[in-house]
């Protein structure tokens, strides 16, 4: 393992899993921190990017804030969800994520929204995603790279989804 990475067993038995993964900023160079994730992600062995989405400016969703940089990527992971999830809080957090206030700004936000076809309902961890098919900036990326995938509880593909969401307020970012 590489200097500075998240440490992470291997549990999936070598049959990769892929998972699509919503990635936000609104503060500090949220482009640079996005951009750098998405590296970390990449690094570690047992993980492979598949794909990454244009960057989006999206409107804030809860108290008055700076609007973010939302995109999404699909990776091919060897770790179970529960183990992803670990790795991704360890980044948020190394990136300066601090948990005060529920949608309030944020220097990194990575959320799992899906685990191959996957339902998964633990205190910690809901897959699909549960308020995905509400948010415009996360369904606008993940549409962009993953647009025929089916969230396994409605049933519906991400195309399908994003047409039942008001995206007026999802801008792609100029040269992304």
């Amino acid at each position: 393992m590489q200097a500075g990475m998240i440490g992470y067993t291997s549990s999936t038995g070598g049959n990769p899993a892929r998972t699509a993964i919503a990635l936000g900023s609104n503060l500090g160079n949220s482009l640079a921190t996005l951009e750098a994730a998405t590296a970390e992600l990449a690094a570690i062995p047992e993980i492979q990017l598949q794909a990454k989405s244009s960057w989006y400016i999206t409107g804030a969703v809860g108290p008055p804030q700076p609007d973010y940089l939302n995109g999404c990527i699909i990776l091919k992971v060897e770790i179970d969800a529960q183990e992803l999830l670990e790795i991704l809080l360890a980044i948020e957090k190394k990136f300066g994520r601090v948990r005060q206030e529920r949608w309030g700004p944020r220097s990194l936000d990575l959320d799992l929204l899906l685990y191959d076809d996957l339902i998964i309902d633990t205190p910690n961890l809901q897959i699909p995603h549960p308020r995905m098919q509400e948010r415009a900036f996360v369904l606008v990326p993940l549409a962009e790279i993953a647009p025929d995938w089916v969230e396994p509880i409605s049933g519906f593909a991400i195309r399908d989804l994003v047409k039942k969401v008001d995206c007026s307020d999802v801008h792609l970012l100029k040269g992304s």
